[in-house]
């Protein structure tokens, strides 16, 4: 635009302010409504909305880096992991896009005072009405109504102008649609929406029922095909460790309410099933995150399977000393989401890219009258070294913006020495539910594209995949893949790109191993995504006691823990000769010192619409991952690093 010298010199002595317009590009879009909502009807225009703008981070193009830095076995600074302050302050906003949005919206006509700032500058908020909303994001907000009867506010898409859009991240609220853990409308913890426990019940009953007597459980191994109990995991994997350190050590395990453990289970399950009775009357050291509790008002399978599975084994396989934190998410009315759990471990997480998304994430205090009545928890929670996790969402129920800011947190958790494990999901290369992609990227009941899992499809998190004893088969068989009652959760991510720690891996893969009468659009074939899972373990037919009873059951969610109480133990094994935690492990994993440390699974498959899925195959494949943990091996591996 040419301007005159005269009006020049009126800007410059401030007595006319015009510029031209700049125009406003897409920033996200939703093409279609996700399964189970409905588009009720227009908001009201004088509606208010909390609309708030989540400030790109500096630096997250660099993670990699960070994390090859501290974490792949070959690195000089191998185990220095980074403090909380260094994270913090290495992954702060840059100033010219805090100005950015701030002066976008002033010049849009928002009064100044209405402008608000989060502490941290990550995050700009203003409580705009709905028509004062639709005018500076270009989109229309509408009411949508789900099966259970929630309802939410968002739009379809929405517009920043092209000189702003580059410093945001998201918008809320906006495309992203309800992703609260645990919902209270709903009996049943596998739900289709949301996230919700990798568990599969076989049955509950006496134990008549069972193969074994439970007198004898604790040390058979005869059943271990049909029946799986401490004995037999600790047989299969070579594990005979009790920790030396364990006061210098710690260990989480993540429930979410209504989610809950009983403590007469844990002690019927110490006395009968593993036969460690010194864990009689012990009990997880419980961290109440945003309301959390061991609540007893609701209990059978449906609320206690869960926690009694992570926590019987957990418990079992670390032994009595080493204690477990135990960080119970939500309260009962509103539940509660991962990013309140980040929240409580991180307290930069909250102000992160404009923190929590209060349409994704479930906000406190709690308004229903029964509810957590104190505020968001934030940095209040201690890390542990290790974190297992054993919920999932399907990836595609979540915006690519919105999994790429919660997958940045675990990296900075993996920064700062932590573990994370999640189980890698139970229906094989479907989604939860069986869900499976429509060809616009939706998981939908009559979809046909392979739908991946979140987070396992982040590469910064490690993904634990599923196996089995054949039927009729020793502990000292070889194990497949999982495919009874559960199917191994696996595949390639459609958000995220091949970690250079898989980088030639997941690419042989596919270049061998396509699947048989499977087009390559059903799922994505380009060798250069993150492929998961990264390793695996036996998940068929746990012996648990959930409510008073003796339960079988069967899912990523009893392998999750399993590997996670292995690495646990190594890092006791470390702690006690004066070394770090082993941190972020998925570099480690796939080098080639770490070759021999598993029991490589070559049988099985993972099906999932209307597919075989993969196959397991020699060598890392998308069903089992690198394999299971040979323990000694893997011990021997992590402690010959620095």
């Amino acid at each position: 635009m040419r301007l005159s010298l005269s009006l020049f010199v009126l800007l410059a002595v401030g007595l006319v302010a015009f510029a031209e317009p700049v125009p406003h590009i897409l920033h996200e879009r939703r093409s279609r409504i996700p399964s189970g909502w409905t588009a009720l009807r227009r908001h009201e225009r004088l509606a208010t909305l909390p609309l708030r703008f989540g400030l790109k981070q500096s630096n997250l193009d660099k993670l990699d880096e960070f994390l090859h830095d501290i974490a792949h076995p070959e690195s000089a600074n191998y185990g220095k992991h980074w403090t909380a302050g260094e994270v913090a302050s290495t992954f702060a906003p840059a100033r010219e896009s805090l100005d950015a949005v701030r002066g976008w919206l002033v010049t849009s006509g928002v009064p100044e005072d209405r402008v608000r700032t989060s502490s941290s500058k990550n995050w700009v908020e203003v409580i705009a009405s709905v028509e004062e909303a639709e005018r500076l994001l270009n989109t229309e907000y509408h009411v949508y109504g789900h099966d259970s009867g929630k309802q939410h506010i968002g739009c379809s898409s929405y517009h920043l102008p092209s000189d702003v859009s580059p410093h945001v991240d998201i918008v809320t609220p906006s495309i992203h649609f309800d992703t609260v853990v645990g919902k209270r409308d709903s009996v049943h913890p596998t739900g289709k929406h949301g996230a919700s426990p990798n568990i599969h019940h076989i049955h509950a009953s006496p134990s008549k029922h069972m193969a074994t007597d439970v007198s004898t459980a604790a040390s058979a191994l005869d059943i271990c095909s049909t029946e799986i109990t401490p004995a037999c995991i600790k047989a299969l994997y070579g594990i005979n460790y009790s920790p030396q350190s364990p006061t210098k050590n710690s260990f989480g395990i993540v429930e979410y309410t209504p989610q809950s453990y009983l403590q007469a289970d844990l002690d019927l399950f110490a006395k009968n099933v593993s036969g460690i009775t010194a864990l009689v009357g012990k009990s997880p050291n419980l961290v109440s995150v945003d309301g959390g509790f061991a609540q007893t008002e609701a209990t059978g399978f449906e609320y206690n399977g869960e926690s009694s599975l992570d926590l019987q084994y957990a418990m079992s396989i670390v032994g009595v000393s080493q204690a477990i934190t135990l960080y119970q998410v939500g309260d009962m009315i509103e539940g509660a989401s991962f990013n309140n759990f980040l929240d409580a471990l991180d307290g930069s997480y909250c102000k992160f890219e404009g923190g929590d998304d209060p349409f994704q994430d479930v906000h406190y205090p709690d308004t229903i009258l029964s509810g957590y009545r104190g505020g968001p928890d934030c940095g209040t929670a201690v890390l542990s070294n290790v974190i297992s996790t054993s919920y999932s969402y399907n990836e595609a129920d979540l915006g690519p913006d919105y999994t790429a800011r919660q997958c940045a947190e675990y990296a900075k958790l993996g920064l700062m020495g932590v573990t994370v494990l999640f189980s890698s999901g139970d229906s094989g290369v479907a989604g939860r539910s069986g869900f499976c992609l429509s060809s616009d990227g939706f998981s939908l009941s009559d979809g046909t594209m392979f739908d991946p899992a979140f987070p396992s499809t982040c590469p910064y998190v490690t993904s634990v995949g599923a196996t089995q004893i054949k039927s009729g088969g020793t502990v000292n068989d070889s194990e497949v893949a999982c495919e009874v009652t559960i199917q191994s959760g696996g595949g390639f991510s459609n958000y995220f790109a091949t970690p250079d720690y898989q980088q030639g891996i997941t690419s042989g893969y596919l270049k061998q191993n396509k699947p048989v009468g499977v087009a390559t659009s059903r799922y994505n074939a380009t060798g250069t995504s993150r492929g998961y899972p990264d390793i695996s373990a036996n998940g068929a037919g746990y012996l648990i006691v959930a409510d008073g009873q003796l339960a079988l059951v069967s899912g990523t969610s009893a392998s999750a823990p399993v590997v996670a109480a292995m690495i646990t133990l190594i890092n006791d094994a470390r702690i006690t000769a004066g070394k770090k935690p082993v941190g972020f492990i998925n570099p480690s994993l796939y080098s080639s010192a770490f070759a021999s440390a598993y029991n490589d699974i070559v049988q099985g498959s993972n099906p999932g619409c209307g597919t075989i899925g993969f196959n397991a195959t020699t060598g890392w494949d998308p069903v089992t991952g690198l394999g299971t943990p040979n323990f000694p091996k893997l011990m021997d591996a992590f402690m010959s690093l620095p």
